[in-house]
């Protein structure tokens, strides 16, 4: 089963995070940012996986889920 336009929002934007550092955030402006992003940030918010509906920090559970979203970037992207 394909990851869903919104899936790939959401890991979109947890990639954005930095997952060594759990001090810093992010901001989802609602008037700059794209509408799937905005909405990602509020689905992720209500999951328990940020700190804010519009970003703001990883919990300790979103931490975790970034640190395997990094893992699966690192080795998608690598070459073969």
């Amino acid at each position: 089963m394909p990851f869903s336009q919104e899936q790939l929002s959401e890991l979109n934007l947890l990639a954005s995070f930095h997952s060594s550092s759990s001090q810093e955030g992010i901001k989802v402006h609602q008037h700059s940012a794209e509408p799937a992003t905005v909405a990602a940030a509020q689905r992720l918010h209500q999951r328990g996986l940020v700190t804010q509906s519009d970003g703001g920090y990883l919990t300790p559970l979103g931490s975790e889920i970034t640190e395997q979203v990094h893992k699966i970037l690192s080795v998608l992207s690598s070459t073969p």
